[in-house]
Parts: structure tokens; C-alpha cells; sequence
């Protein structure tokens, strides 16, 4: 009787472990959430009549997922008012929207910006926009933002310090092979931000996903930050015989 309660008090603490990390950076907080290999990843924004999601309410509801399979869900790029991607995005191998390379104001246009995907395998990818175009890569999965944060392991030199513009941020980076989606759990500068990347998590490459509306959902938790207007959405879960 014992062995079974101890065995069942196990498993329910493994059930219930968080997916993501807390971390102490700088003096702020960041929830750290990997991408593991053996996970299932896709890339959504709109269900499949057409109509954009906007939010991880609504994601959950649309039957695109299984929410008790979703290890953690986090915004994936910038949009515009409709919520659609303003940049590349494709959905298991077929773009939907083309890559930009225009030039404009705001945070996706600051250079050089960049494109996270993943190819066929699972395996994860970060470059700048000019590589990706040089590559010729066919991901199944991608998106565009930007800017890049951490370009082969050097912080963007577009980026102060720690600069007077302050927001909750969300982004993606990629350390010996291991990709770490992260959330700030406050206000802080795009170079705090970097930082944290590269020195804090040992990122040799980062992409910033967005600011101000940044948003996680971690189902096991009951995390689900539906306080904004989303457009592009990653989500990670556990593959289904696991």
C-alpha cells in the first residue's frame, strides 16, 4: 500500500512538472521553455477556415491541437492588424506568406531580421533573412521576425546597453543544438535581452519574436496569457504515444 501511494505521488509530480524554467538573469526574471527533439512542433495562425486565431483560447478550442498534449505555446512573429504573418510563414512545407524583404519602421524591419524554422526532421534553424535567401532551405515549418538578437554569437550592434525602451519580450535561440524558446516575466531593453541569450543561455544565434504582446500558455501549469491580440503562434507538444 505504501509502495503504490509513493509510486502514484511520483507520477503525479512528474505530471505536473512545468516544461519551462525560471530564470534569474540581470536582476529580472525569464521563463526559459525548450524545444526538445523528441517533441512535435508547428507553427499555426489561422484555424482552417481561414480565420486568424488571435489567441491561445481560441487555439484550443479549434481542435488544431491536443491541449493535453501541449507542452508549452508562445506568439512566433509579427503581424499585422488582421493577424496575419507579415513575413515568411510555413506551415508543415507550404508558405503561406512570402519572405519580406522591404524596408519600413518598427521592430520586424530593424536589420538584419531573421527567419526561425524547422526542416523535416525536427531540427531547428536561426539566420538572418539575406542568409536564408542565400541558403535555399526548404523548411516545413517557419517563421520571420526580427530583429535578430545574437548573430554567430555576437548581440546585434544596433543595440544600446541597455537602452530606455522597455517591454515584455518574447524570442527563440539556438545553443549547441539545443533551441530555447524564452519569455521575459517583465519590462527589459533589447540589449538585456540579447544578453540573456547569449550570455545567460550560451545561444550562438537568437531571434526576437516580439515585444508588448508577448504571451505563453503552459496547460500543466494553467499558465495561459490571453490578455492580447495574437498573430503567429509556435507549439510544442508531446508526440502522441509518448
Amino acid at each position: 500500500m505504501v509502495l503504490m501511494l509513493a509510486a502514484g505521488l511520483f507520477y503525479a509530480a512528474y505530471e505536473i512538472a512545468s516544461p519551462c524554467e525560471l530564470r534569474h538573469f540581470e536582476g529580472d526574471d525569464f521563463t526559459v521553455c525548450p524545444y526538445r527533439p523528441v517533441d512535435e512542433i508547428k507553427l499555426v495562425w489561422a484555424d482552417g477556415q481561414g480565420h486568424a486565431l488571435r489567441s491561445f483560447e481560441r487555439l484550443a478550442a479549434s481542435g488544431m491541437v491536443d491541449p493535453m498534449r501541449v507542452r508549452f505555446a508562445m506568439n512566433a512573429g509579427m503581424f499585422d492588424v488582421a493577424g496575419a504573418p507579415i513575413g515568411l510563414f510555413v506551415a508543415d512545407g507550404s508558405e503561406e506568406h512570402a519572405l519580406n524583404r522591404q524596408s519600413g519602421n518598427g521592430n520586424f524591419y530593424m536589420q538584419p531580421n531573421g527567419v526561425f524554422g524547422v526542416d523535416a526532421k525536427g531540427r531547428a534553424f536561426i539566420m538572418t533573412t539575406q542568409r536564408y535567401v542565400r541558403s535555399g532551405f526548404q523548411p516545413q515549418w517557419a517563421t520571420q521576425s526580427g530583429p535578430m538578437l545574437v548573430i554567430a554569437g555576437a548581440i546585434n550592434t544596433t543595440f544600446s546597453q541597455d537602452g530606455p525602451s522597455r517591454n515584455v519580450r518574447n524570442g527563440v535561440g539556438i545553443s549547441r543544438g539545443a533551441t530555447l524558446f524564452a519569455i521575459s516575466e517583465g519590462q527589459v531593453s533589447f540589449g538585456k535581452f540579447a544578453r540573456l541569450f547569449r550570455d545567460g543561455l550560451g545561444c550562438e544565434s537568437a531571434l526576437y519574436l516580439d515585444g508588448a504582446v508577448s504571451s505563453l500558455w503552459v496547460p500543466v501549469t494553467g499558465r495561459r496569457d490571453d490578455n492580447y491580440d495574437l498573430g503567429p503562434i509556435v507549439v510544442v507538444s508531446s508526440v502522441a504515444d509518448r
